[in-house]
């Protein structure tokens, strides 16, 4: 018995690269780039990865060792230190994160087909916006409809297609590097490593674009069940986290490196529809360019763009499907959500909560065919997805505040530190720094974008402020 469970303890090094897919992409990379005026963003990856990624991970691993029989993560781990009613709120918070990042997938995965199709930019964006948003809300509407069937085969496709794009993130790494020498008049951007060009400019776009890279670190909690399962937790649990977060600054610091060598930061800057035109096309053409300078064409692009549209598409379902059942599957928080709500069809699926999906994800999705041009779209929605996602991490640091309070009380096999002082730092420290990433994330210079940066949480929020009030009508 106790060899068989010592088989299958993981070893530190595999727990590491399993956190590594599930928390890196590709995206990540160019979203740094564009928005942190190219290779300047490096100051900003060290500075994250340092003060807030490893802390925020470590913590991670605390929560999930105290909570290694909880299945419902974050929502569980604040209804076990602070009550039913807050773990709605924490369950509430992370489905109402994924409303905007639902409406991202529809649209990313109809730019990735376009960009398989034509293999250009041009075609996409100057299709009408009110007839790309139409068809991307018909999008939204067949994956609702195959979420509501349970099609369970898609989570196998999700991992593939995932795997796929982290497997492509090396790969433009590597390839990139080797490029100058099989093709030394590819044309490369000449960079400046000094001073000067790497300091960024701290001024109002610099503290706006933080939750851009707040965005980007976080999710680590998805891999709290593996904690207990590590060799020697205490110890080994750390030292995957640090592994991860020198993988992922690396990764961060030559993917940067690789791209400064393709695009000027000058020219992505030259105008907002030639940033907004970077913002929704740049990794696409870094597989174009890519291809180019190694003489195979499209090919890579091709690839890339496929790839990139299964997993768009796939998370789309597995958006719509399980941040729902983390919230409606808890039965202990039922007692603060509608019964209709509840209704469940004979595939399993909660249909009215599918459709409180598409009611909002869609809502968004109209709003924006009154933005003018359809990569503006993509762009707004990164912008969007900035400030709402990170907000259910800070139902992470809440719950860790709980727990340490909690010391004497819940046990942990593993501590990110002992002494209670420096936890309560820690927790603090990265609760206020999500919460005002967020809050400055929502100015933008365009006013519409800067409406809906504001008014999506809000209206949130308040619609999860509601839904037990209407609860506890029903109920008597």
């Amino acid at each position: 018995m106790n060899s068989a469970q010592t088989t299958k303890k993981i070893k530190w090094q595999m727990l590491a690269f399993m956190a590594f897919s599930t928390v890196w992409g590709f995206g990540n990379v160019l979203n740094g780039f564009v928005y942190f005026n190219g290779i300047q963003v490096i100051f900003s990856w060290i500075l994250m990865f340092a003060l807030y990624f490893v802390p925020y991970a470590l913590m991670v691993g605390e929560l999930g060792s105290a909570f290694k029989n909880s299945g419902g993560g974050v929502s569980s781990w604040v209804h076990d230190t602070m009550g039913s009613k807050l773990g709605y709120y924490a369950g509430w918070t992370y489905w109402a994160c994924h409303i905007t990042y639902i409406a991202s997938k529809s649209s990313g995965g109809l730019k990735a087909l376009s960009w398989a199709i034509f293999r250009n930019a041009e075609t996409y964006d100057t299709f009408p916006t009110l007839a790309v948003q139409l068809v991307t809300l018909a999008v939204l509407l067949i994956f609702a409809f195959i979420a509501s069937r349970g099609l369970k085969p898609l989570k196998s496709l999700t991992t593939i297609a995932g795997s796929s794009m982290f497997v492509m993130s090396l790969l433009y790494i590597v390839m990139m590097f080797v490029a100058p020498l099989i093709n030394p008049n590819g044309g490369y951007v000449s960079m400046k490593f000094t001073k000067e060009a790497l300091i960024p400019h701290f001024n109002v776009g610099y503290f706006t674009s933080l939750s851009i890279l707040v965005f980007a670190v976080g999710g680590c909690e998805k891999i709290s069940p593996y904690v207990n399962k590590v060799e020697n937790p205490s110890k080994g649990f750390p030292k995957g986290m640090i592994a991860l977060a020198i993988m992922v600054v690396v990764c961060a610091v030559l993917g940067t490196i690789a791209m400064g060598m393709m695009f000027d930061p000058a020219e992505i800057n030259a105008s907002d529809e030639s940033f907004a035109s970077y913002a929704a096309n740049g990794s696409y053409w870094a597989f174009q360019k890519l291809g180019n300078y190694f003489h195979i064409g499209d090919t890579l692009l091709i690839i890339y763009a496929v790839c990139n549209m299964i997993g768009q598409l796939a998370t789309l379902v597995l958006s719509i499907d399980a941040p729902l059942r983390m919230l409606l599957d808890n039965e202990k928080t039922h007692q603060y959500i509608p019964d209709r709500l509840l209704k469940k069809n004979k595939f399993g699926a909660y249909v009215n909560g599918i459709w409180m999906v598409v009611i909002l994800s869609g809502g968004i999705i109209l709003i924006q065919s009154l933005v003018p041009g359809a990569a503006s779209v993509l762009k707004q929605l990164t912008k969007l997805n900035s400030v709402c996602m990170p907000l259910r991490y800070c139902w992470v640091f809440v719950a860790y505040i709980a727990l340490r309070k909690a010391y004497n009380t819940i046990q942990a096999d593993y501590r990110f530190v002992k002494k209670q002082g420096v936890a309560y730092f820690f927790g603090w420290w990265c609760l206020i720094i999500t919460l005002a990433c967020c809050l400055m994330g929502m100015y933008d210079k365009d006013t519409f974008t800067m409406i809906l940066n504001i008014a999506t949480p809000c209206v949130l929020t308040a619609l999860g402020l509601i839904l037990p009030a209407i609860a506890k009508k029903q109920k008597g």
